[in-house]
């Protein structure tokens, strides 16, 4: 009888270099720093300046984009529910790799659904998840429109678009949550700050 394709006919292989001898020889602890929010909301433009913040500290981080991701590993992927979560799946185990490596993996996706997330979130049970919440108003990402996406799914030719007719479900326990004050939006280097402050201020850019 064949066995291709059977999942139970697989095991777990150790090696002898585990997470904390990487972590040791970087000098830092891997975690994964997960940027959600609506599209327009600044996320890679976060993800970008907080992975150049943390290079200029001599820390190695690396940037998994929802978009960049959609030309290789989920290119098969669209936009059904059922396609959303199994994209959400398949970056979370990517990203929890890269921590398992010693980086700080910043994944920065819109991630609507709740669930998803915290099934994400699930894989990293030691607090090494980080939770950051670009909660821009739909107003101010809609005038973005820098992809013109929005005005697309306005004029009814993308369906099932987040913030317009499908849901987004804000984190309710999120680490960070970065927001405009008195109506203005922060800088991208002052919001790359408070995250990089935040990963030094819980330890995870040394190791002791």
């Amino acid at each position: 009888m064949s066995t291709v394709g059977n999942s139970t006919n697989i095991f777990w292989h150790e090696c002898p270099v585990g997470k904390h001898e990487r972590q040791k020889l970087l000098n830092q602890k891997g975690c994964v720093v997960w940027i959600t929010g609506l599209s327009g909301s600044g996320k890679s433009t976060l993800a970008c300046s907080i992975n150049r913040e943390l290079h200029s500290r001599g820390k190695l981080s690396y940037v998994l984009d929802g978009d960049n991701l959609r030309h290789g590993l989920n290119k098969n992927l669209g936009f059904k529910a059922e396609d959303r979560a199994e994209n959400i799946r398949r970056v979370g185990e990517v990203a929890k790799l890269f921590a398992d490596a010693g980086l700080v993996c910043i994944a920065s996706l819109i991630s609507p659904y709740r669930r998803d997330r915290d099934a994400c979130r699930a894989m990293l049970p030691d607090g090494s998840f980080i939770e950051v919440f670009m909660n821009m108003p739909l107003a101010l990402c809609e005038a973005r429109d820098a992809k013109g996406l929005y005005k697309l799914a306005r004029a009814g030719k993308i369906k099932g678009f987040t913030g317009i007719d499908d849901p987004y479900e804000p984190p309710l326990k999120c680490e960070i949550e970065l927001s405009q004050r008195d109506g203005i939006c922060p800088t991208p280097g002052a919001m790359a700050g408070k995250v990089v402050s935040y990963l030094d201020e819980k330890g995870f850019l040394e190791t002791k």
